[in-house]
């Protein structure tokens, strides 16, 4: 593959963008507001310009008064986003408690909503995800491609719930959907460089401008970030979890009458990372019953001379000895045209996207050469086109009707290769004999298998909704929704000839025994080739009766009807199960959205019960003759969410923003009966599975609370004093498919604040801010591994740093 040198690219971006800009006869001038107000959590007002004005949402395809739609939405506006420094979903994860992401790396990231999306430990690429994640109205298809700095931006909306009557692809959990600023036809520019601990140093940079005036107008954003490793590998004493990337994106407003608008999109991400460093959190060498598991981690350490690393995962410290790293790029090009029609506006997105994953793995988390790759490599393209009409203006009956297409293609390059220590680390000589241990050494030392497989999915859709007002209080909306999706890929696995002992240097006997022991199941090294295929039709839809109950309090009641479509396990583990079955999914919600004493005090509440039929889990299987086991997805009976998610802003000044959010989630297994044994249970000789029904699911916080506060003194006529603080709550939850006790991890508080000086007219701002101010220690999460290893992954520690930001 043709490389360039990044910093080249960004020098020539950056080039681009200042000749631009000087093309286009610019002067400074004041940035225009927001037109949309902002929300530091859901529904909830949070700056200067939103003081009594409504939140204006396109969460239902047409601008509204968020105050005004029957859904559960958490609304977080673009100077929100700029006033807290949250520019990645990781971190606006913060503002709204029923939003709740993990990633184990970019690829494996479980973004959910009400405890529901993605549960599963593994990336599986045949597979799709409850939450759907939108950019200027685009899907995109996998979780790592939301991963980035998100730049410029107008709002992000959560939507909690099944979407699908509006949106353009189907999911069951919720939806992210994220607008950035549109070019303007005014210029206006805003520059901002940020320096930080841990070598922390951002430059942030959007402007827009006219090129022909009110026809076509630019706009330029981007964002360059970079960070030092909050984590060192001893081995080498390389840094892990530091931050490289560079986000540009650049936008062309054209309106060639008063009727028509047309918007295209271009945009580049690069990321670097050197990420998935094992760090261990504890050890175990015996069953809950008190036998001692054979083989454990002591013994393995003993036999190779090994030294255990100290077993807490806070002092930050890995030790591996192989290459590790997360790289990827994302890129993409779409077109947006609105034409108003008068009665109504028809709509066209178009888009093309590419993303590429550069992984690199230490697969077994030691100094010691075992596991030396375990890792795919990811190369995902995708293609949409939606095609909607919207009514405009109050009407009667207001409607919404569309169809999409989706097309995806995911090729996965994997590779697996075991070093000159796996024979000692994995085989117990008390058992084994030592003929066999040294034919494993000679077997796989060196020894790679490789991996190649092509999930492809082609999506069809029909929606529509309808808002009939049969009075000026009361709203009957109903939605409809017919999905057709063909779904096909294969995996293939192959031994590399090259790699390893060289088979005819070796005798008649050894050459017998070597190969043998290559194709052995438990090694997963052997060839290995299949197909699957699977079409799904699907009818899901709403219903919702809302009634305005005073011209500021709505309350409503609604039914959903959602479905997430099957999906292929084209994975090794996936050989016998290779197509996973559709969910479906019944949500009933109730709800009230309210302001008071004249619109100073917000308060909204909604409750919640969702239940899903044929869950997508993770499953494991023992291969027959071996203590290893396959990995893959299937579907359980039944899994039920249910819960109460609370609201309140009180703005009682222009000078003053007080929030607070709160979101109590009972997520459970209703019927799992044949899940996969954990780890402290999983005595030789006994049954590998065991009874979830009634057990929470994985990852999920029971209780979630967020508080912010926003306050501004002027100084004189020129400057005024800021600040903002925000703090978010989780409890406890477990991390494992399995709930194992090794899995459990504690909850914990974290603490955002700001302070800064600013002139009055906004052109200046310069502030200090601290992440994780009381440097809490927390999980991210904790697994336990098969022989007695404890893992962890922490969150990151107190950051501080100062920001310039300049607007003209």
């Amino acid at each position: 593959m043709k490389t360039t040198n990044p910093a080249t690219k960004r020098r020539a971006l950056l080039s681009a963008s200042i000749a631009a800009m000087a093309l286009a006869g610019t002067t400074p001038a004041l940035a225009a507001d927001d037109t949309a107000a902002d929300a530091a959590a859901a529904d909830v007002v949070a700056d200067d310009a939103s003081y009594g004005a409504p939140i204006l949402v396109t969460a239902r395809r047409r601008e509204e008064n968020s105050q005004d739609v029957p859904v559960a939405i958490s609304v977080i506006g673009g100077e929100t986003l700029e006033n807290t420094g949250n520019f990645t979903l990781n971190q606006i994860q913060q503002l709204v408690p029923s939003l709740q992401i993990a990633s184990f790396n970019p690829r494996n990231s479980n973004i959910n909503i009400r405890g529901l999306g993605a549960n599963s430990s593994l990336a599986v690429d045949g597979l799709e995800y409850g939450v759907g994640f939108y950019l200027d109205g685009v899907y995109y298809g996998r979780p790592g491609q939301s991963q980035f700095d998100l730049v410029d931006l107008a709002q992000v909306e959560v939507l909690r719930g099944p979407q699908g009557t509006l949106f353009g692809k189907n999911t069951t959990a919720g939806a992210i959907n994220v607008t950035s600023r549109e070019p303007s036809f005014d210029p206006e520019f805003t520059g901002e460089a940020t320096l930080g601990d841990y070598g922390y140093h951002q430059v942030r940079f959007s402007g827009s401008a006219p090129l022909i005036a009110d026809k076509v107008a630019l706009r330029l954003s981007l964002a360059d970030t970079h960070r030092d490793g909050f984590l060192l590998n001893r081995y080498d004493l390389r840094k892990a979890q530091d931050y490289d990337n560079f986000t540009v994106r650049g936008q062309l407003l054209v309106k060639p009458t008063d009727d028509v608008k047309i918007r295209i999109i271009g945009d580049y991400s690069k990321q670097k990372q050197h990420y998935s460093l094992t760090l261990i959190d504890g050890y175990f060498s015996t069953y809950a019953n008190g036998a001692r598991i054979a083989n454990n981690i002591f013994d393995r350490a003993a036999r190779t001379g090994y030294t255990l690393p100290e077993p807490d995962a806070f002092q930050r410290v890995g030790n591996a000895d192989s290459p590790f790293q997360a790289n990827m790029e994302s890129y993409g090009v779409s077109g947006q045209v609105d034409w108003d029609l008068g009665p109504a506006t028809l709509t066209s997105v178009t888009a093309y996207r590419w993303w590429d994953w550069y992984p690199a793995n230490d697969g077994d988390g030691t100094s010691l050469a075992v596991n030396l790759k375990a890792q795919q490599q990811n190369f995902q393209r995708q293609f949409s086109e939606e095609l909607r009409i919207a009514s405009n203006g109050d009407n009667k009956i207001d409607y919404v009707a569309g169809l999409f297409y989706f097309w995806q293609v995911i090729r996965g390059y994997g590779a697996t290769q075991y070093g000159a220590d796996f024979a000692a680390w994995n085989l117990n000589p008390a058992t084994v004999p030592a003929a066999t241990i040294a034919n494993t050494a000679l077997a796989l030392t060196g020894f790679e298998a490789d991996s190649y497989s092509d999930p492809r999915t082609k999506s069809y859709a029909a929606f529509g909704q309808l808002d009939w007002h049969i009075t000026d209080e009361l709203t009957l909306t109903g939605g409809l929704r017919y999905t057709h999706e063909d779904k096909d890929g294969s995996f293939t696995r192959y031994q590399v000839a090259s790699s390893g002992v060289d088979l005819a240097t070796l005798t008649p006997a050894q050459r017998v025994a070597v190969t043998a022991i290559r194709n052995a199941p438990a090694n997963q090294l052997s060839n290995l080739s299949f197909e699957a295929a699977l079409k799904d039709d699907a009818v899901s839809g709403l219903l919702t009766l809302g009634y305005k109950v005073t011209p500021d309090a709505l309350v409503y009641a609604s039914y959903s009807r959602g479905s997430k479509s099957g999906g292929l396990n084209v994975t090794a583990g996936g050989a016998s199960r290779p197509t996973v079955d559709p969910e479906t999914v019944d949500a009933y919600e109730i709800g009230l959205k309210s302001q008071l004493f004249d619109r100073k005090l917000t308060f909204n509440a909604a409750a919640f019960l969702t239940e899903i039929r044929d869950y997508q889990a993770n499953v494991s299987e023992q291969i027959p003759g071996s203590t290893a086991t396959n990995q893959y997805i299937a579907n359980i009976p039944k899994v039920r969410s249910k819960g109460i998610e609370t609201d309140l802003s009180f703005s009682p000044s222009r000078w003053i923003n007080l929030t607070a959010s709160a979101a109590y989630t009972d997520a459970k297994y209703v019927s799992y009966e044949n899940a996969p044994q954990r780890p402290e249970l999983s005595i030789p000789g006994t049954v590998q599975n065991q009874n979830l029904s009634g057990v929470r699911l994985p990852g999920v916080s029971k209780f979630a609370y967020s508080l912010g506060a926003d306050v501004a003194q002027p100084l004189n006529q020129t400057f005024e004093v800021y600040a903002h603080a925000d703090y978010l709550h989780r409890s406890s939850f477990n991390a494992t498919p399995t709930n194992s006790i090794y899995g459990n991890v504690p909850g914990y508080g974290l603490l955002n604040a700001r302070i800064g000086l600013r002139t009055a007219d906004g052109v200046y701002d310069f502030a200090f801010w601290a992440r994780n101010l009381t440097n809490e220690d927390y999980y991210i999460s904790r697994s336990p591994g098969t022989f007695g290893v404890i893992n962890g992954s922490v969150g990151d520690p107190r950051t501080v740093g100062a920001t310039l930001r300049v607007k003209w």
